[in-house]
């Protein structure tokens, strides 16, 4: 889906920036559409992220996503006054009122590429897919919780779904059963 995305207009690389921040954090859409110019310590390499329940936390800025941020920062963001990273793309030009111009952004993005057989065709979708890649990658359920920023594990259960596949290569065969 990322590698469909373009890149040329301004409004592009802006709706590119918020996929990967969705994608490789697993940042809710609210954390992204309150994301300000602040929040980004280029030097450190880090993002301060406003999370569930006014929860500051810090999390690494990946270059791939640090330069599509960078990208749109510099050939794309509109002149305003605004701290908020990411922009309306209209006039006025201000930032993101709430997380429905994330979340339209994700299901724009997910309808472009053809994805069907997903119940949730928005950018929740994006932590789901980041859990299970993790999952997949042999991650525990600690690791991807901290990702995650959860509290509790059972949240963390809900976006890491279970691999049948891997716990078919797990288990045993019956005895006795037919082959």
């Amino acid at each position: 889906m990322l590698q469909g995305c373009g890149r040329a207009t301004a409004k592009e690389r802006r709706d590119y920036a918020v996929l990967l921040l969705l994608a490789r954090l697993g940042l809710r859409a609210n954390e992204v559409a309150l994301l300000t110019l602040d929040d980004i310590d280029w030097r450190a390499g880090q993002l301060h992220v406003q999370g569930k329940g006014r929860k500051r936390a810090t999390m690494p800025l990946p270059p791939e996503v640090g330069e599509a941020i960078a990208a749109y920062l510099r050939d794309g963001r509109p002149i305003s006054g605004s701290r908020r990273v990411f922009l309306r793309s209209h006039a006025p030009h201000i930032g993101f009122t709430s997380s429905y111009a994330v979340i339209h952004i994700a299901r724009s993005a997910i309808n472009a590429a053809n994805i069907t057989g997903v119940a949730n065709r928005g950018s929740h979708l994006f932590r789901h897919s980041l859990a299970t890649g993790l999952l997949g990658s042999g991650a525990t359920l600690t690791e991807i919780g901290q990702v995650l920023r959860h509290q509790n594990h059972d949240t963390t259960r809900i976006y890491a779904k279970v691999d049948l596949a891997s716990l078919r290569r797990l288990a045993t065969p019956w005895p006795g059963a037919v082959q």
